[in-house]
This record gives C-alpha cells, structure tokens and sequence, in this order.
C-alpha cells in the first residue's frame, strides 16, 4: 500500500498522481487561460508509481491520461490517446479526444469534476484528502471501452481492441449532442441513449454539457489524489 506525505499550505493545494495502470501513463495538464503551466504540462508515469504537483492557490485547469505513447530523446513522438500535438510535454494544449479528464477549480472552495463529455480513455477518479466540507470522492472507474457502441469505439493499431471511446458529439456533430444552437441550454440539452451508457457505468462523472447536478463537487483546504485505472475506491 502505498503511503503518501502531504505538504500542507493554507492557500494551495498540492496533487499526488498515482498509476494504478498495468502500464505507464503519460498524464497531461492543460492550465486555464492566464494560469500557470505545471510540470511542462506533461510528464511520464510508470505502472505502480505516484508523482506530487503543488497547485498554485486560485489555479484551475485540466488533467488526463496518455497512453501507448512512444516519444524520443528531444520529447517528440505520438500517443494512441490524449495525445496533444505529438509531445510529451503539451505546453497548454489539451488532449486530442476522446480523453478521461479530471477539472479542477481552486479557491476558497474548490469544484472538481470528472468529466466524460470529451469521450473516454482510461479509468480516473479523485480523491480529496483532510479538507472540509462534503469532499467527495469522484470519478469513472469502470472500463466504458468494454462497453463502448460500436459507432463510438476508437481500436487500437491492429484492430484487435478498443482502446477508447469517442463522445456522440464528436462523431455525429449534432447540436443535441454537442449541447449547441437551440440545444445550448440545459433545459432543451438533455440526457440522450449515448450519454446514459455513460452515466449508468460512472454516476459521478459528467456524461453530457450539462449533466451539473450528480456530477460537480466540492471540498475547502484539501489536497488531492489523482488515480489513473483505479478499480476501488479505497
């Protein structure tokens, strides 16, 4: 079991990346426009090992996972999902759909999501630890590959796997998919078949544009684990 010793700051939140994954994973960070860029915004993650971030206060922002990345002595390669212009490190892009994010808002109190609405690549969830207030733990922790449709699945190089699994929206670019034009409201924009596979496999976790309620949580002077593949919540 692993331990893990947090630094704790009155204003600032520091983040323990953790892979729970059989391989490595190469998370990504996409800061908010004007915030600070964190660790190069991407960085290697071996099977079984964690990594510590420190969060600016007020920060906010994006993380995900990479996976099957093969990158060079100067960080030039590919991923076979979230891969982000072909770095390792992504320098404020964000990750190519479909991709597993992890959002974070950081203030007084902090809203921190799980969000599905870009697609889904690999298991996330998130942890929030010694804060105050409700703190949920949250995330998508089932394999949504294994039971992603068929017109959403993205498969591996030879064709024998799904290694992801693309949102409505990107595939049929439909305003009730996308939550866009007359669906861009949370009172028309509403749960469709595709979104409802997502949202039965993870409650938590955001399925569509405006699926708020069940899915945005907050915490007050935590700090926070990230988990990539984890199958249990404790």
């Amino acid at each position: 079991m692993a331990t893990y010793n947090f630094i704790y700051f009155a204003s600032a939140s520091t983040v323990i990346f953790y892979n729970k994954c059989k391989h490595t994973v190469w998370p990504g960070i996409k800061p908010s426009a004007g915030e600070k860029l964190l660790a190069g915004g991407g960085f290697e993650l071996p099977a079984n090992k964690s990594h510590t971030i420190q969060l600016p206060p007020l920060w906010s922002g994006a993380f995900w996972g990479r996976h099957g990345c093969t990158f060079n002595k100067y960080g030039h390669g590919r991923c076979t999902t979230g891969d982000c212009g072909g770095y390792l490190s992504c320098n404020g892009s964000g990750g190519s759909p479909p991709a597993t994010l992890a959002e974070f808002t950081l203030g007084p109190l902090d809203f921190y999501d799980v969000s599905l609405v870009d697609g889904y690549n690999m298991a996330i969830s998130i942890k929030p630890v010694k804060g105050s207030g409700n703190c949920s733990y949250v995330g998508c922790v089932s394999d949504l590959n294994q039971m992603c449709p068929v017109g959403l699945q993205v498969m591996s190089r030879n064709g024998k796997r799904v290694v992801a699994c693309k949102s409505a929206c990107s595939v049929f670019k439909l305003p009730k998919y996308c939550c866009t034009g007359l669906f861009g409201n949370p009172i028309s924009c509403k749960p469709t078949a595709y979104s409802k596979i997502f949202k039965t496999a993870c409650p938590t976790a955001y399925s569509y544009a405006y699926d708020d309620p069940t899915s945005i949580f907050t915490c007050s002077k935590a700090n926070y684990i990230v988990t990539f593949c984890s199958h249990h919540r404790r």
